[in-house]
């Protein structure tokens, strides 16, 4: 029952014969991918492809909601719902063992070929239920990335959740751990617009899924709740950002994000988005009230001791030789010290230049009073001090808080002074922005000096990229008076336009060939739709829904004699959206009128069309009415462009109330014109 791929096993001893889950086709596609492309080419395909799922499946970044995790190289590893492997080769790199389980053969045949030059991988296909009584009970550690929220869906008991944890927790040595990756149901991103994950729809989690479902997502004090049920007090919770997916940035509660550091946030991969409001000022808010535990969009849960690692940034969306983890790690005194990591064996080179960087910064500024912050090989990467006090991209901030314009100015020429300071010198840090500036009651020290090259650069091109990087924060920063700003630096007031394109050619040199995480984004042609701009098409998609009346008395159809009547405005009939009732007076001056249903190509049936003679109040049949659109049924015309109509002559010199009843549907612009038409013809022939 053990079939091969590569140096993978799977085990089919459980397996039912047929997957009970599938995406469809783009599995085939992922089984095709992984089995004629190097993952060295992942980055290519997922550009070609301009698919969600080939990104979700198979980017090498959704690895870093798990790299950061200091697993032993004798750690015993169990990886629950492991699906295309999006993690497990990040485990096995480090683990001395990795066992998967997955219910799809499909799916697991996926992630042996991904990684099928490992020894230390065992995939299990086959239900949870089934293989756990199976599984050993001495795991070092056991991953459930994007699995917990569908525990209802296999454990049939009433308390599904507290269940699986039960039986998850029985299978870790007595000091093991168990890591849950999950979304918050109450992340800012759903409130600002984004939709649930699973559902794909707008404020479901935030609404308690009222259409019930097998999917759950939970607010930290709901996952404490089920922690609580189950007995478990040694927990620490993580905070993934933007989320667990393409995590960049991993918090926790001994180091928070700060003012101004959430800055990432349009990452709608999947699907379209509203944009309600801006979630960087949002953040902001929420970090000065310190509720930011509540509202952050993902989590990771690790039950049992917490680890040394407090905060983790990674930087690989990156040419492989630029790829790098900073991590700030908790000593066992309670100092921190900050760590950067290669991640792979490409990026050990660009540790070794960092290094080099030091010593020329500090050659360069040994006779300022600017310091260099200090750093130490370790192993296969660095070790700098923790250093306490505030950013210039900080400071500036608060200046701007507080309309502090005076110091803001000190801080923007002093900034000036040291990008001046020996400009000559063969050595520029052409990342000495903001917020890699560190200012102390004492000093400023360069915290960051990864982009120092070996040549000289001009002090205001240095100037003119930090502002623009300053920008790019939005928010409070908008009130920044750009033209003062550049007066104050002595430097040329560039367009953002211009600086833009300076920018992009210095990201070129980062990503090397390929595509930025954001600019994939860009690829797929997801939506994000300002709240503004919602409201704008909806108010116009509601003014295309409205009936104009226009009305001759002698001198033909003018849109001066017209009236609107919106959807709001005419009554729906009951059980009967988008059909209306309309009643309206017309005077006896009137020879005929005209009605326009609509303001694009449609369907437009008239059930009920009757002139009313008020002074004999009788109702007369209406004898003819004409159209510009081809009629298909007995009442119903089609209209292939965006003037629909029917004109009505009238008894003239009579006052007359029209009532009209009729229902519009909308068809596809492209549709439309494919359709053919007939010449117009009267509706009613008596």
């Amino acid at each position: 029952m053990i079939e091969k791929i590569g140096n993978v096993s799977l085990d089919l001893t459980y397996y039912p014969g047929e997957d009970y889950y599938c995406d469809g086709a783009v599995e085939d596609e992922l089984l095709s991918i992984v089995q004629e492309v190097e993952p060295s080419e992942y980055g290519r395909v997922i550009e070609e492809r301009k698919s969600w799922p080939i990104l979700y499946h198979l980017s090498p970044l959704r690895e870093n909601i798990v790299d950061w995790v200091p697993l032993n190289k004798d750690a015993k590893v169990l990886e629950i719902g492991s699906g295309c492997g999006a993690i497990t080769g990040a485990l096995a790199r480090k683990a001395e063992s990795v066992t998967c389980i997955d219910l799809s053969k499909k799916r697991s045949s996926i992630n042996a070929y991904r990684h099928k030059e490992l020894e230390n991988v065992t995939i299990k296909v086959g239900n949870f239920q089934d293989i756990e009584p199976s599984l050993e009970n001495d795991y070092d550690y056991i991953f459930l990335i994007g699995v917990f929220e569908y525990a209802q869906a296999y454990i049939n008991t009433e308390r599904p959740y507290e269940e699986f944890l039960h039986i998850v927790k029985k299978h870790c040595k007595a000091d093991g751990k168990v890591a849950i990756a999950i979304e918050n149901k109450f992340g800012l991103k759903y409130f600002a617009g984004c939709r649930e994950d699973h559902l794909g729809e707008y404020f479901t989690g935030i609404e308690d899924y009222p259409n019930k479902g097998v999917v759950r997502t939970f607010s930290r004090g709901g996952l404490e709740k089920i922690l609580k049920a189950c007995q478990i007090e040694d927990y620490s919770f993580y905070y993934p950002y933007p989320d667990y997916k393409f995590m960049t940035t991993l918090f926790s509660d001994e180091r928070l994000p700060r003012l101004g550091e959430l800055t990432s946030n349009l990452r709608n991969f999947d699907r379209s988005r509203l944009l309600l409001f801006d979630e960087k000022p949002a953040f902001d808010g929420i970090i000065r009230e310190e509720a930011f535990p509540m509202f952050s969009n993902s989590y990771f849960l690790l039950i049992g001791q917490a680890e040394a690692t407090v905060y983790s940034k990674y930087s690989n969306d990156r040419a492989a030789e630029y790829a790098i983890r900073t991590d700030i790690v908790k000593e066992k005194s309670g100092n921190w010290h900050v760590e950067k990591h290669p991640m792979n064996p490409a990026a050990k080179g660009h540790m070794e230049q960092i290094l080099h960087a030091k010593e020329l910064l500090s050659d360069k500024y040994s006779q300022s009073d600017l310091v260099v912050c200090e750093c130490e090989p370790k192993e296969d990467g660095l070790v700098f001090p923790y250093l306490s006090g505030k950013t210039l991209e900080e400071l500036l901030d608060e200046c701007l808080e507080r309309e502090d314009t005076k110091q803001l100015e000190q801080l923007l020429e002093k900034y000036m002074s040291y990008l001046n300071y020996n400009k000559d010198y063969p050595a520029t840090d052409y990342d000495l922005i903001f917020p890699n500036l560190l200012i102390t009651e004492n000093s400023w020290q360069i915290i960051d000096y990864e982009w120092t090259y070996e040549r000289t650069i001009q002090p205001e091109e240095i100037a003119q990229r930090a502002l623009f990087c300053y920008m790019l924060g939005k928010g409070k920063r908008e009130k920044l008076n750009l033209d003062l700003t550049y007066k104050i630096m002595k430097i040329e007031h560039l367009s953002m336009e211009e600086l833009r394109k300076k920018e992009l050619n210095f990201q070129r040199l980062v990503t090397g060939e390929r595509k930025s995480l954001s600019q994939l984004r860009d690829l797929l042609h997801e939506e994000v739709l300002p709240l503004r701009d919602a409201v704008a098409i909806y108010q116009n998609e509601q003014a295309l829904e409205r009936m104009q009346i226009y009305v001759d008395d002698g001198h033909g159809f003018r849109e001066e004699q017209s009236d609107f009547y919106t959807p709001e405005q005419l009554a729906e009939t009951e059980n009967a959206p988008k059909r209306y009732r309309l009643e309206i007076p017309v005077s006896n001056q009137v020879k005929q009128l005209r009605m326009d249903p609509a303001m694009f190509p449609c369907l437009v049936t008239l059930h009920d069309v009757t002139l009313k003679i008020q002074d004999k109040q009788s109702t007369v049949a209406l004898e003819r009415i004409r159209s510009n659109g081809s009629i298909i049924a007995s009442n119903t015309f089609l209209f292939r462009d965006n003037d629909p109509n029917f004109t009505l002559p009238l008894d003239y010199g009579k006052t007359t109330v029209l009532s009209v009843e009729y229902s519009v549907v909308r068809l596809p612009d492209k549709l439309a014109p494919l359709i053919a038409m007939e010449k117009p013809r009267k509706l009613f022939g008596r």
